[in-house]
């Protein structure tokens, strides 16, 4: 006859999904859904299709935030029902069956927990991921590339959309740089925290056998910003090229010049666009993440916070905020939270909350 015990760490994990209900304003969710939702559903809604697009995707966000609350709601009601189940019965599948509800309920809390300390202006919006190969020749450009299947992989796992941007492929192997968005809820906010420079020791696969290799690379995270809150860009102030797509190949790629690259002159920054179809998609593209960028040098330069959002990153010796050890031991570490494991091919696969939720805890202690 068994006996489940499990009341006290239930009872916590109410307390802790109250205080997070109140932090995140679930009344106020569900107002921003009934508004959206009317706008939806308007008849001349998609006469604007950039605010079209606006509304849904906002919607869309709203919804997703109040479906997670409302089920870890719902599944702390079952697990007590679960747990009396499991005690009346005496079955000790159903009590394993609890023990293993209440861990996972316990992770989704954290992760929730985690969210409600992403409080700063752009916390909530989408991000635009920017991965450069640093020191290292061929096995950084590998690196890189690695890095860039990390975060999709992480972005899969948690069913966030993503679009790449532009991608330029190295020569040898690997990639020179890529830019991509992620659209989901406190995006921004959630992967701000991997901005910095990422080291990567092992033995070369390039190299002479039997050496290792250190190598680097740089990610920039930006939020993507509203065209409402956008800077203005004058035509005078932007250089624009257009040039043929590059890639390994597709029946589209390298036929038309619809691939643009937009210099902004007074800053030097340079955005490329070139997945999109068209060159007007691919303008209109990379026109809005060279505003997202000059928006935030804007108020990097007026708060004097430059390192807060996408930094002065080297990509190289010195500068490394999380190292990953291939050779002679296998771990990752970050070096500003000290959280580490010893699995990295997990990491690479995408198994990034740990290192995330660590990181955000650690800003918000440091601020």
């Amino acid at each position: 006859m068994i006996e489940l015990d499990i009341s006290e760490q239930i009872a916590a994990l109410r307390s802790t999904f109250g205080d997070i209900r109140a932090v995140l304003d679930v009344d106020s969710i569900a107002a921003d859904i009934a508004r959206l939702s009317e706008a939806a559903g308007a008849p001349d809604l998609w006469d604007d299709t950039d605010n079209a697009q606006k509304v849904t995707s906002a919607l869309s966000h709203r919804q997703a935030e109040l479906a997670k609350i409302t089920s870890i709601g719902s599944r702390l009601d079952d697990l007590e029902v679960l747990v009396e189940l499991a005690n009346e019965a005496g079955d000790e599948d159903s009590a394993q069956e609890a023990r293993s509800e209440l861990a996972s309920l316990q992770k989704l809390m954290g992760e929730l927990e985690v969210q409600t300390l992403l409080d700063g202006e752009f916390d909530p919006s989408p991000a635009v991921v920017t991965i450069r190969a640093g020191a290292g020749g061929v096995d950084a450009a590998d690196f890189a590339e690695m890095l860039m299947r990390m975060y999709l992989r992480w972005a899969e796992k948690h069913k966030y959309p993503v679009r790449v941007l532009d991608t330029s492929y190295a020569e040898e192997a690997g990639i020179k740089s890529t830019t991509f968005e992620v659209d989901a809820p406190y995006a921004f906010g959630t992967l701000s925290v991997e901005a910095g420079t990422h080291r990567l020791v092992r033995m070369s696969p390039f190299g002479a056998a039997g050496k290792r290799q250190t190598s680097f690379a740089a990610v920039e995270v930006v939020p993507l910003i509203e065209q409402a809150q956008s800077v203005d860009v004058p035509e005078a102030d932007i250089r624009i090229d257009v040039f043929r797509s590059s890639g390994p190949g597709g029946q589209s790629v390298n036929t038309t010049d619809s691939a643009v690259r937009i210099t902004h002159l007074p800053t030097g920054i340079v955005v490329s666009c070139q997945n999109e179809k068209s060159q007007i998609q691919n303008r209109a593209a990379a026109l809005r993440v060279l505003q997202s960028r000059l928006l935030l040098l804007q108020r990097e330069q007026e708060a004097a916070t430059k390192k807060e959002f996408a930094g002065n990153i080297t990509a190289s010796w010195g500068d490394q905020m999380r190292s990953y050890v291939l050779a002679p031991y296998q771990m990752v570490k970050d070096l500003r939270t000290d959280f580490e494991v010893n699995n990295p091919s997990n990491v690479f696969d995408g198994d990034l909350d740990g290192f995330i939720s660590a990181g955000i805890r650690w800003r918000k202690g440091a601020h």
